[in-house]
């Protein structure tokens, strides 16, 4: 494998016109995704018809579809008003004015608030709750209780308290021209028409299912080149400081950019450029990844280069050094990638395979492009500044700790293993959880509004309890009522559930007492749609909905299963009769466990194969089994913190998990890479090892400090989840370097103790006297 790779690279190497037209023809493919993917798509004959766009996508992957025609989740966006003036003559009148001007907007086809619930009298009079302006104190002052009785107002559309209104708003997409149209100008409007009442106070938040859609395509939108272009400058400014020489510093950095335009502009083909971490994660990440690749390359160039070979020679020399072991790094980093892919999440599996395509496509740019660079006119002088390294100069004293290390095998070795076994084990406390407004930038409109509605309504979010019952059940039967009844009741214990509505409040609103059997008679009563909101008698079906609050949703397992728990009960009690939950919050719960799963099945189906990978790279199971210490342990690190910061496993943390075992091993295959070649020099382990350390040690300080500063910026985000991605990428790239550092010389020494077989040494003199030749 080796001597095919050499020849491969070899000639690429000395053909720099065939690299130039690769290149070339590689960055047209990528330049007409950006502009017209289609075409080509055309031309490959490839079907996307059956492929759904990103609002799909988003909206099925966090809200289901909810059923319920009355919940707060039918609307297309909720004005949140908040004020004490409700119920005054000045506060009505606002009102009124302010829906007045919202539904003047071409684009606002329904407005549902309090002066317009649906009808509760029997004779079908039109009775608006609050009075005209004219009206008295008193009349206002029942119009306040009044509101908070009627079932479909108190609690659902008006707090208790009184000082919170909702307004449902459902749009015409037809004449919605604009973003703001959906989110700044409904709250524009509503301010300039309350100011028409200045002695009334009143504030608008707007929130909702389009709202927060919007909020967060609009923060990726921002982040998009903000943080990409503060991440490059701060590797930029590092690799400087580190290299020394700003010939060196362009054209490492060619080859991850380049690599980075080619994704972005692949990525378009196959319809994955709107997926939420590939506008700001995906391309630090994969420039970073390059980055660590090419400036193995690079050092290995700028040493030849200082030996005194020329520029092709030297291009040749190093990339026959590092560039099987930046092949290794690749595949397994795209095997870590890749194992996303077995995630149930359509996002989470769409995020795993563009880190496979950009992978592949960033060490195609880095063993071309730095090669070809430095075999040109442009690496004359790329060996600048090399005798003035950073890490070079100081190599030495950091030598010392490999001294210590070998000195201390056993307790070394004994301490790597106990402590990631210790870690790992903390790590699986860690607990799923999920919360709506993670997925929001701090402080945006939307999180505010629902915030506001948890404290106040019991929450933005809605689900319900599906009744059904068999047909030996006649429709007027008063067990039908009796069960939803009972169900109400269930649902009325739980703290967390808010303000359950059902057939029940609705009858209970009307006049007049009685048993189950007479209030069943009144469903009739009711107005047709209200009733079959609720209550479906040709299709033996029957509705209870309630609130549920953005506190993340596995605060609400507990809450879900004492309800399971209690259905199963009534159900003893009531046998013809079947009870499910259903709605985007327990689909959510249900779901929640997944994520572990999925964490499990990419984080074990990865170690698996990158074991596998490793102990066939290097012919040797024992290696397999070494690197899985230093590789588990920056994992372990991880998770560890997460625990003792009190945070969850979330969906950003599935990945970034995965993403960090990609990247962590990269550091134990250039160790290892440089380890087995200086055994075929000697026979004495620790030499071999103290000769790797040297060999490479500059690159892997080198490449974690410029992976942490680059992942390190996206820390001032406004988004958590890129935040929390950013920080345990940088957690447990700094943790990798330590164990590679530490205890994988420590566990080499220890178990590596029998000198390589002859016939692998007489190979590495083979291809050597060929690569001289």
């Amino acid at each position: 494998m080796r001597r095919t790779f050499d020849r491969t690279t070899g000639w690429l190497v000395d053909h720099p016109w065939f690299v130039t037209a690769l290149l070339l023809a590689i960055s047209g493919v990528a330049l007409l995704g950006y502009t017209d993917p289609q075409r080509l798509t055309n031309l490959l004959r490839v079907d996307n018809e059956d492929e759904q766009g990103v609002a799909e996508t988003k909206e099925k992957f966090e809200t289901p579809p909810d059923v319920d025609p009355v919940s707060l989740t039918d609307s297309d966006a909720v004005l949140v008003v908040e004020s004490d003036d409700f119920f005054t003559p000045d506060g009505a009148a606002a009102l009124r004015h302010v829906v007045d001007e919202l539904e003047s907007l071409d684009y606002v086809s329904d407005i549902l608030w309090l002066d317009r619930v649906p009808l509760m009298n029997i004779f079908g009079l039109r009775e608006p709750i609050l009075p005209n302006a004219k009206a008295s104190e008193g009349r206002f002052e029942a119009a306040r209780r009044k509101a908070a009785e009627h079932p479909l107002v108190g609690g659902q559309l008006l707090s208790e308290d009184g000082r919170t209104l909702l307004l449902l708003i459902k749009f015409d997409w037809l004449f919605v021209s604009d973003d703001a149209d959906c989110t700044a100008r409904l709250r524009t409007v509503a301010e300039k028409a309350a100011a028409d009442y200045p002695d009334v106070k009143f504030r608008f938040l707007v929130t909702g299912r389009v709202p927060t859609y919007l909020t967060i395509v609009q923060s990726h939108e921002r982040n998009k080149y903000k943080y990409q272009i503060i991440g490059y400058a701060m590797i930029a400014l590092i690799a400087v400081v580190l290299f020394r020489g700003l010939t060196a510093v362009f054209i490492v950095a060619m080859a991850p950019a380049l690599g980075v335009f080619w994704t972005l502009g692949v990525l378009n083909y196959f319809d994955l450029q709107h997926n939420p971490f590939n506008d700001v994660v995906l391309p630090v990440l994969l420039s970073l990844v390059g980055l660590t690749d090419g400036v193995h390359l690079m050092v290995q160039i700028r040493r030849y280069r200082a030996g005194g070979l020329s520029e092709r020679a030297a291009a040749r020399a190093g990339v026959r050094e590092v560039g099987l072991a930046c092949g290794l790094t690749s595949l397994t980093t795209a095997i870590g990638f890749g194992s996303m892919s077995l995630a149930h999440h359509e996002i989470v599996r769409d995020f795993g395979w563009s880190c496979v395509l950009g992978v592949i496509m960033t060490f195609v740019a880095v063993v071309t492009v730095i090669p070809l660079a430095c075999s040109t006119p442009l690496g004359r002088r790329v060996h600048v500044g090399h005798e003035r390294g950073l890490i070079d100069r100081h190599l030495g004293r950091i030598g010392g700790i490999v001294e210590f290390v070998l000195t201390r095998t056993r307790t070394v070795s004994a301490l790597g293993i106990g402590l990631t076994v210790f870690l790992i084990v903390v790590s699986l406390t860690l607990r799923p959880d999920e919360r709506r407004t993670n997925s929001l930038p701090m402080g945006a409109e939307a999180a505010v509004g629902m915030q506001h509605m948890d404290r106040e309504l019991g929450g933005l979010e809605s689900s319900r309890i599906e009744i059904r019952w068999s047909a030996d059940v006649p429709d007027d039967s008063p067990q039908i009522l009796e069960t939803i009844s009972a169900v109400d009741d269930l649902l009325s214990q739980e703290p967390l559930i808010g303000y359950p509505l059902s057939i029940r409040n609705l009858l209970d609103a009307l006049p007049g007492e009685g048993k189950a059997s007479e209030r069943m008679s009144m469903i009739d009563l009711l107005p047709p749609p209200l009733k079959r909101a609720f209550y479906t008698p040709e299709r033996r079906e029957a509705v209870v909905s309630f609130r549920v609050q953005d506190l993340g949703i596995a605060k609400y397992g507990p809450v879900f299963e004492r309800i399971q728990d209690g259905l199963h009960k009534i159900k003893e009690q009531y046998p013809e009769f079947s009870f499910e939950m259903e709605g985007s919050a327990v689909w959510r719960w249900r779901h929640l466990f997944q994520i572990v799963n999925d964490l499990a099945a990419s984080l074990g189906s990865a170690s698996i194969i990158i074991f596998v990978v490793l102990a066939l790279a290097y012919r040797s199971w024992r290696i397999g089994l070494i690197s899985i210490v230093p590789n588990m342990f920056p994992l372990a690190v991880t998770g560890t913190s997460l625990v003792l910061m009190g945070q969850s496993l979330e969906l950003v943390s599935v990945c970034a998990f995965t993403v960090c075992l990609g990247i962590a091993v990269d550091d134990t295959i250039h160790f290892l890479t440089r380890y087995e070649e200086e055994r075929q020099k000697t026979d004495s382990e620790q030499e071999a090892i103290r000769a790797a350390f040297t060999g490479v040690g500059t690159a892997l300080i080198m490449t974690t400090m410029v992976l942490i500063a680059g992942f390190s910026t996206v820390l001032f985000s406004d988004m958590r989840d890129q935040r929390i991605f950013a920080a345990m990428s940088g957690l447990t790239i700094g943790s990798a370097l330590f164990g590679d550092l530490i205890f994988l010389p420590a566990l080499l020494s220890r178990f590596m103790n029998n000198p390589p077989p002859a016939t692998a040494r007489s190979n590495e003199d083979g291809d050597q006297a060929e690569f001289e030749s």
